[in-house]
């Protein structure tokens, strides 16, 4: 499964920066493919703790390329589910 291959890259650099990931889905919404990363920490997760992890995972998941398709990646916190 594409969630179990994501997460295994994905986990570590997010738990090493003190935040906990919660879930991982690839699904089609609409016309368009979403990676969504959901995450959460001690305390409140915001905007900019959604961009952290953003910018901490594309570069893993770009030199992996387990997802040959275009999608969009949605990094959001868990209190919501989505940004």
């Amino acid at each position: 499964m594409i969630e179990d291959k994501v997460r295994k890259l994905i986990e570590e650099v997010i738990t090493d920066n003190n935040y906990i990931l919660d879930s991982v889905e690839y699904v089609k919404e609409d016309a368009n493919m979403f990676l969504r990363v959901v995450i959460d920490k001690n305390g409140i997760v915001d905007i900019d703790d959604c961009v952290c992890v953003s910018k901490l995972i594309n570069p893993i998941l770009d030199d992996a390329n387990i997802i040959s398709d275009s999608y969009i990646l949605d990094v959001c916190s868990k209190e919501k589910g989505s940004e």
